[in-house]
C-alpha cells in the first residue's frame, strides 16, 4: 500500500485552529492580488476522515466500498485507502486508478451490472473477482470473459423515497431473480451474493429495511440452488450533507436492526456499502467569481435614480462555473445555496436575483431565484456541499475548464489520521496471528 503522505499528494497541511474556510479566504485574497479569479475548489480532508470514523462506529459490521465516481480526486482516494476503505468501481479506468494506489484486488467490487466485455477481461486479468449483473445477456459476457468471478445478483427495489431514482435502469425484477439464479447455475458460475440500491438522496431510513428483507429472500432462492450465498450488498443512498435529514445515525439504526432480522452474524454473511456521496459531499467547498453583471428594471416604473432602480429591478450574475462544469448534477435532495464570500451588515439591503453560469447555452441558469446583497463584477461566491457529483462530471462545453482543487488538512486531523491506521494495522497483525 502507498503510504498516504501529503507533501506527495500536495495537501496543505494547516494550522490548529485555521479552518478549510480560512484557507479559501485566504487564497481568494493572494488571487486578487495576482489577479487570478477562476473557480476553484477547497477539498477538507479532515471532515472525510470524521465521516468514516462516523461509519465505523455506527456500522461496524458493513465494510465500505467507495463509490470512485462520486469523486475520483486523487488525494481522497489515497485517504481512503490509507483508512482501509474498499472501493466500488464501475468501469476500466476506475480500477486502474485504485490498482495504481496499491490496492489488493479483493478491496474491489465491479459494481456496474452491464460492462463492456474487454473491461470484464482486464477485471479477470488483475484479479478482481467481485462484480455485479442483472441480466442473462451479463452472465454470458461473463462466462466468455472472466474464469473465477464471484458473481453478485442486484436487484430492483423499491426507489420512490429517493430525489435520484435508480431502479429503472438497473436491478432485477424479484419475479426474475430465479431465472438469472438457475441460468447462472447452467454457466457454472459463482453466484455468493446480492445487493441493491434504494436510490440516491434517500429521505427515508426504512427503504434500507425493506431492501434488505427482499435480499433475504433472494439469498434463501439462491441457497436453495446450491449457492454459496455469503454477501450482501446494501448499496448507496447515505446522506452526506451536514444539513440533510434524516441523519447518518437514523440511516445506521435501521440497518443494525435490519441486519440483526434478516442476516444475523451467525450466518456468517459478509455485509458491504457502496456510501459515495456519504464520504464527500460535505468535505469540498467551491468558490466562484462574479464575472458579469446586469439589472432588469421594472418598465412599469418610472423610477430613474440607481436606488430606485435598484429596489424596482433584479439583478442578474453571471459565474465563471455552471451546469456544464461543477453543476452538472441538478440535486434535488440538496440544492445549491450560493452566498457571498464577503460577510454582509446584517442591515444590507438585498435583492431579487438571477445566477448564471458562463457558457453560450442558455439553459446554463444555477440559481432561478435568490435574494443576495448587490455584488459587483470581481466579487466572490461560495457554495457548500460541493465534493459529490461536481468536477468529476464537468465538460469543456464552450472551453471552460475544470477549475483547481486545493485540498487540506488541520494537524489535528493529521495526527488523528496517523493513530487510526496505527490502530488498524496493530488489529490487522493480531488477526492474521489468530
Amino acid at each position: 500500500m502507498t503510504s498516504f503522505c501529503p507533501k506527495t499528494l500536495n495537501i496543505s497541511v494547516i494550522e490548529d485552529g485555521m479552518s478549510a474556510l480560512d484557507f479559501m479566504n485566504q487564497r481568494i485574497e493572494k488571487f486578487k492580488k495576482l489577479g487570478n479569479r477562476d473557480a476553484f475548489h477547497t477539498a477538507d480532508l479532515g471532515d472525510i476522515l470524521e465521516k468514516h470514523l462516523r461509519w465505523v462506529e455506527n456500522l461496524p459490521q458493513v465494510i465500505p466500498f467507495y463509490a470512485v465516481k462520486c469523486n475520483n480526486s486523487r488525494p481522497i482516494l489515497a485517504l481512503l485507502a490509507d483508512l482501509g476503505a474498499c472501493f466500488d468501481c464501475a468501469s476500466q479506468s476506475e480500477i486502474q486508478q485504485i490498482l495504481s494506489l496499491g490496492v489488493t484486488p479483493d478491496r474491489i467490487i465491479y459494481a456496474n451490472p452491464c460492462k463492456q466485455e474487454s473491461h470484464i477481461k482486464y477485471a479477470c486479468i488483475h484479479g478482481i473477482q467481485m462484480m455485479t449483473f442483472d441480466s442473462e445477456d451479463e452472465l454470458d459476457k461473463i462466462s466468455r470473459c472472466h474464469d473465477n468471478g464471484k458473481l453478485v445478483l442486484r436487484i430492483g427495489v423499491d426507489d420512490s423515497r429517493s430525489s435520484l431514482r435508480l431502479n429503472s435502469k438497473f436491478g432485477a425484477r424479484l419475479q426474475d431473480c430465479c431465472r438469472l439464479l438457475e441460468r447462472a447455475r447452467e454457466l457454472c458460475l459463482e453466484v455468493v451474493g446480492v445487493s441493491f440500491h434504494v436510490g440516491s438522496g434517500c429521505r427515508d431510513p426504512q427503504a434500507f429495511r425493506d431492501a434488505i428483507s427482499a435480499s433475504r429472500k433472494i439469498f434463501n432462492m439462491g441457497i436453495e440452488l446450491g449457492f454459496k450465498m455469503n454477501l450482501l450488498d446494501i448499496g448507496g443512498g447515505y446522506p452526506g450533507s451536514k444539513t440533510f435529514n434524516p441523519k447518518f445515525e437514523e440511516f445506521a439504526d435501521v440497518i443494525k436492526f435490519a441486519l440483526n432480522d434478516f442476516f444475523p452474524t451467525d450466518t456468517g454473511v459478509q455485509v458491504i456499502a457502496e456510501p459515495g456521496r456519504y464520504y464527500v459531499a460535505s468535505a469540498c467547498t467551491l468558490a466562484v467569481n462574479v464575472i458579469g453583471k446586469k439589472v432588469l428594471t421594472d418598465k412599469s416604473s418610472n423610477k430613474n435614480a440607481d436606488d430606485d432602480m435598484r429596489a424596482a429591478g433584479i439583478f442578474m450574475y453571471y459565474v465563471n462555473d455552471g451546469i456544464h462544469g461543477s453543476f452538472n448534477m441538478d440535486d434535488v435532495a440538496n440544492p445549491k445555496i450560493l452566498y457571498p464570500q464577503k460577510k454582509q451588515a446584517l442591515s444590507c439591503h438585498k435583492y431579487p436575483s438571477i445566477i448564471w453560469g458562463p457558457t453560450c447555452d442558455s439553459l446554463d441558469n444555477l440559481v432561478e431565484h435568490c435574494v443576495l446583497p448587490e455584488l459587483e463584477t470581481g466579487d466572490w461566491l461560495l457554495v457548500d456541499d460541493m465534493g459529490a457529483y461536481t468536477s468529476v462530471m464537468g465538460s469543456k462545453f464552450n472551453g471552460f475548464k475544470e477549475g483547481d482543487t486545493h485540498f487540506v488538512m488541520t494537524q489535528a486531523s493529521w495526527r488523528k489520521m496517523q493513530r487510526f491506521c496505527s490502530q488498524r494495522s496493530i488489529s490487522e497483525r493480531a488477526e492474521h496471528l489468530l
